[in-house]
């Protein structure tokens, strides 16, 4: 008669195993290090186009910005698409690394932030349109009046106001996440907690250069996240 035993310990991961957990850690980590430098070229561009008088409160503001700096409010929407569509994975790296010490914070934390810039790819994809109404030409007077439109539609208000709810909100609540979970260092949680009232205050004073510093400062904190996930050995 035989009897089976059961080990107690985890089976030894197969060779594929290592593999994916390694990319999976080095892809999070590269999104981590790389989202917020696109934010800061965003919002760089901005701050150097709003230096030269560029406003984007009316449509005829918007259509007017796009005629004097084409070519960098183009690159300005690109970086900002570009950052977008790696803060998602950046948020969901971080929010894996406060998981530990933070686990029902850091889940909300970056649902919010992913979901936010999720959002952000919506809120900046009409500026092309914007572009190329002034590319193209026409009645200038009607482009800006449609523009108008859009933006008092209240059926995509919901986007601008979840983008700014996982900026604002989420962004502050993974700092806080990686704070109390010491996944990263107290200084870098802090850094990245800076960009929410840099942004109030750049937004409040009506000068982009707070907002770049504050976007500065998170790129700094996420630099911290992406050190720690690639420096972790366990499965993400």
């Amino acid at each position: 008669m035989t009897t089976q035993t059961r080990s107690d310990r985890p089976p030894t991961p197969t060779a594929t195993d290592r593999y994916d957990i390694g990319v999976r850690r080095y892809g999070l980590a590269a999104a981590a290090l790389l989202a917020p430098w696109f934010i800061v070229a965003c919002n760089t561009g901005w701050a150097i186009a709003q230096a030269d008088g560029a406003r984007d409160e009316t449509g005829a503001d918007s259509l007017a910005a796009a005629a004097a700096h084409p070519v960098l409010l183009h690159n300005v929407v690109l970086f900002g698409m570009l950052g977008a569509l790696l803060m998602m994975p950046a948020a969901f790296g971080a929010a894996r690394l406060a998981s530990r010490g933070a686990a029902k914070l850091s889940f909300i934390a970056g649902t919010l932030v992913a979901a936010g810039y999720a959002c952000y790819l919506a809120v900046l994809l009409p500026d092309l349109t914007t572009l190329a109404m002034v590319r193209v030409g026409g009645p200038l007077d009607d482009f800006a009046r449609v523009l108008d439109a859009r933006q008092e539609d209240a059926t995509g208000a919901w986007v601008f106001l979840l983008f700014v709810l996982g900026n604002i909100v989420g962004t502050l609540l993974l700092g806080l996440a990686l704070w109390r979970s010491r996944s990263i260092a107290r200084w870098a949680a802090v850094a990245v907690m800076a960009w929410p009232p840099m942004h109030i205050i750049g937004l409040a004073a009506g000068v982009e250069w707070f907002e770049v510093a504050g976007a500065a400062a998170q790129g700094l904190g996420f630099a911290a996240v992406a050190i720690r996930l690639r420096q972790r050995r366990d499965p993400l």
